[in-house]
């Protein structure tokens, strides 16, 4: 039988549990209710090589709590949005819609594609009422990736509003493999968030701001509260994403119940890990297998993050199932890094609004590094806080899929075998990574805590195509940013408040 895993792997003076800040999370006194399945996005066309599709920011009302329905954005919905499909090796259009009051962009966290303007970082902003058109092909491995919203500094209260959705990457050697991949039925994803509601069910971020990230003590999973799902097979795919601003989620289900993880991030993991416990960090995706074969009709198992319980799983009668998952998922073949190549060193520090990378603040203008196309470079980051007073930093990088080499010169973690975009450092550590860009253009690297990205701690890469040594791109600088908020607000730009604004003004610095 292969090893079970039964720790969170992080350190555990480091959880956030130990945050002076630190919300614990409480069962809502809300009526269960079946857990939300986000559609799948419908295309508006298709062809053998192309596919198109409208993606639209909207304001809606939903109906989370009993009574009055919060005030919420989404994507094509009310809150969260439709799930996208984008199959490796089609031409994709995307028809960028903003349908808000306010300025947006629109992320896609963890497809390989061009920057600064088709990732969707703070360069690409689309107006109120406007639009904007993109289009790419991907060549990466199948993952569960998602669209946010990056509107620097607004990003996390965007993401706080609902601007929040996954993108399923798909390809030949995933739809082959003997999963799940019945999408709302054995394929499910669980989007794990949490927020504060206050009179009258709604969301108040500036009441509930923290620099060092804000936190709710109710779990929303897809948007909703104590939900339960029916479980009408022997075995559920799990695509998890900690789509929270802040929270660290351990999961664990009722009975210690074992569950396999097949991907993390960006691709398959090379092998299935068995564990029953499963820590993961801010931006951080998952697919699980989890096995029902010892329960029986009208027994309950319960996913809980620490001793809270988030979703429920109602089961009900399923054939028998004793399909294998097979012992190699994934041939994940590591880039050759050059030996001459210096190591790439980022320093993640601080707390609260003191928070940078390499000491600095994030200026949108600023070039902080570069790299050549398709070099393969080991990146050493490291996370500076003490471990008492320490965090762990979620370290996320745009436009590429690294490989986790080691932690503090030991192994990873048995779960990073595979390709990922956003990995967690404890307090004090160094994590090796290798990373290539097979795209040119300007990319973005930082926290994935949302308010420490929008207070500062970010940094920007050109990748250079060395037939195009000299190229330059149009960067957004943040007077226009801070402008256009101002105006589409109605407000002088001098009264307009955004979290990392403020992260600036309290270090005594401009944006």
């Amino acid at each position: 039988m292969s090893k079970v895993y039964s720790d969170y792997f992080f350190d555990e003076p480091a959880f956030n549990t130990h945050d002076g800040g630190y919300v614990p999370l409480e069962v809502a006194a809300a009526p269960a209710r079946p857990l939300a399945i986000p559609p799948l996005l419908k295309p508006d066309k298709e062809t053998a090589t192309d596919l198109y599709y409208t993606v639209t920011a909207q304001a809606g009302e939903t109906q989370i709590l009993p009574g009055a329905k919060t005030k919420t954005w989404g994507y094509n919905a009310s809150v969260l949005g439709q799930t996208i499909v984008f199959p490796v090796g089609k031409h994709i259009h995307v028809h960028l819609q903003n349908h808000l009051k306010e300025l947006t962009t629109f992320h896609w966290h963890g497809l390989a594609v061009t920057g600064p303007y088709v990732d969707g970082g703070c360069h690409a902003p689309v107006y109120p009422g406007e639009s904007s058109d993109i289009d790419f092909t991907l060549d990466q491995p199948a993952a569960t990736t998602w669209l946010h919203a990056h509107p620097c500094p607004s990003t996390a209260e965007q993401v706080w509003h609902g601007l929040a959705t996954l993108a399923l990457v798909t390809d030949d050697h995933i739809n082959s493999l003997p999963l799940p991949h019945d999408y709302g039925v054995n394929d499910i994803p669980l989007v794990l968030q949490d927020r504060r509601f206050h009179e009258n069910n709604q969301w108040d971020y500036r009441a509930d701001y923290d620099p060092d990230g804000v936190q709710g003590p109710t779990a929303l999973i897809n948007g909703t509260v104590n939900p339960y799902f029916d479980v009408t097979t022997q075995k559920l795919r799990l695509r998890i994403l900690d789509g929270a601003n802040r929270r660290e989620w351990r999961l664990h289900f009722s009975d210690d119940l074992p569950f396999t993880q097949i991907s993390g991030d960006s691709s398959l993991l090379a092998h299935p890990v068995t564990l029953t416990h499963l820590m993961m960090t801010c931006a951080e995706r998952a697919e699980v297998i989890v096995d029902f074969k010892d329960y029986k009709e009208g027994d309950t198992v319960t996913l809980f993050s620490d001793d809270v319980p988030i979703v429920s799983f109602r089961i009900h009668a399923f054939a028998p199932d004793d399909t294998a998952l097979p012992a190699d998922l994934l041939d994940v073949q590591a880039p050759l890094p050059d030996p001459v190549m210096p190591v790439r060193k980022v320093v993640m520090s601080g707390m609260d609004e003191a928070v940078a990378i390499d000491g600095k603040k994030f200026n949108m203008q600023r070039i902080d590094a570069t790299q050549q196309l398709g070099q393969a470079q080991y990146w050493d980051v490291t996370n500076t806080n003490t471990m008492h007073g320490g965090m762990v930093h979620p370290f996320h990088v745009h436009g590429t899929q690294f490989l986790v080499v080691s932690r503090n010169g030991h192994a990873p973690y048995p779960n990073e075998t595979g390709f990922k975009d956003t990995v967690g450092v404890n307090p004090g550590e160094t994590v090796r990574l290798l990373v290539r860009f097979d795209l040119p253009g300007v990319y973005m690297y930082h926290c994935h805590i949302i308010e420490h990205e929008d207070g500062g701690m970010m940094a920007q890469i050109q990748v250079i195509d060395p037939a195009e040594p000299n190229k330059t791109y149009k960067l957004m600088d943040m007077d226009t940013l801070v402008h256009a908020f101002a105006e589409e607000r109605g407000i002088k730009p001098e009264d307009l408040w955004m979290a990392g604004m403020d992260s600036y003004m309290k270090m005594g610095m401009k944006m």
